[in-house]
Formats: C-alpha cells, sequence, structure tokens
C-alpha cells in the first residue's frame, strides 16, 4: 500500500543535524553505487570523499583535508590504503625532499569520475525537487553552519563569506 502525500511523514520535528546527517546518505549511497559500477567498491572510510575531491578540484590532498575539518593523522589510514589498493600514487617532491606527493592514479581518476558523475545525478534531481534557489538558499546555510564551527578569515583578516 502506498503512503498519499497528506499522510506522508513529516520531519518538522526533526532536529536539523539529524535531516543533514541523514541527507548526506543520499550522497553517499549514490557514489557508492557509481563506484560498485566501475569495479571501485574497495574504497577505505573517507577514501571516496578523499578521490573525488582531488579528481573534482584538483586540490592537493593538504586542501582536502582542510575541506574536511581533519587533521592529516586522521586520514593517514585511508590515504595508506588508497595508495596500495591503487587509487592514489606517492611520490618524492622533487625540490624538497622531505615532502611526498600524493596524485590520483588511472584508476583514482576513474573512480573520482564516477563518484563526480553520482554526485552530479544527485544535484540535478535535488534541483528538480526545488529550484536552483532553494538549492542556494541550502549551500548559503551550510556555509554559514561551517562558519560557526571554524570561522573563515578573509585576505585582510576579516570574516569571509564563503571559504
Amino acid at each position: 500500500m502506498t503512503r498519499s502525500a497528506a499522510t506522508r511523514e513529516s520531519y518538522d520535528d526533526v532536529p536539523l543535524s539529524a535531516l543533514i546527517q541523514a541527507a548526506r546518505s543520499t550522497y553517499s549511497r549514490a557514489v557508492d553505487a557509481g563506484l560498485a559500477r566501475v569495479g571501485c567498491d574497495d574504497l577505505p572510510a573517507t577514501g571516496s570523499y578523499i578521490i573525488s575531491a582531488m579528481h573534482w578540484s584538483g586540490a592537493s590532498l593538504e586542501a582536502v583535508i582542510r575541506w574536511m575539518g581533519v587533521t592529516k593523522q586522521a586520514v593517514s589510514q585511508a590515504v595508506d590504503a588508497l595508495v596500495l589498493r591503487g587509487y592514489l600514487e606517492r611520490s618524492r617532491d622533487s625540490s624538497d625532499r622531505r615532502r611526498v606527493n600524493l596524485t590520483l592514479t588511472e584508476r583514482g581518476r576513474v573512480a573520482g569520475k564516477a563518484a563526480r558523475s553520482a554526485i552530479e545525478q544527485v544535484d540535478r534531481e535535488l534541483l528538480r525537487r526545488v529550484g536552483a534557489r532553494e538549492v542556494a538558499n541550502a549551500r548559503s546555510t551550510l556555509v554559514a553552519l561551517l562558519g560557526i564551527a571554524r570561522p573563515v578569515r578573509g585576505p585582510r583578516g576579516g570574516h569571509a563569506r564563503y571559504p
């Protein structure tokens, strides 16, 4: 038996923090399915985020770690697994031998492309359901929420609007 719109579950009393956590799983499930389709279903926890962010933006691992709001130590095991499973490659920096560079391998690029495609598919469906204005409002709200935990400084030391 299907539920009508009138009897649909209400989320009015659910804390925003719980809604954010539950909504995040929409992306996680889509990314996991996309990765499985291309044979990349062995990523460690946080691995799909690291790979997709590096692929999507071309950012360094250090930048991705800053976006995640965690320390290098917190993702070191995931990075080790990503290297062992062929998603990332370690190399010494030619200008500073103490520094190690991490780059996506071909397998990492395939996984990154699959993750990005899955994310874009969810984004398109979200736009279809609520429209661009509501998505922009949600983005502004989430950025403001991030600013509560870790204020972003502008180029002159003042607060910047976006990280």
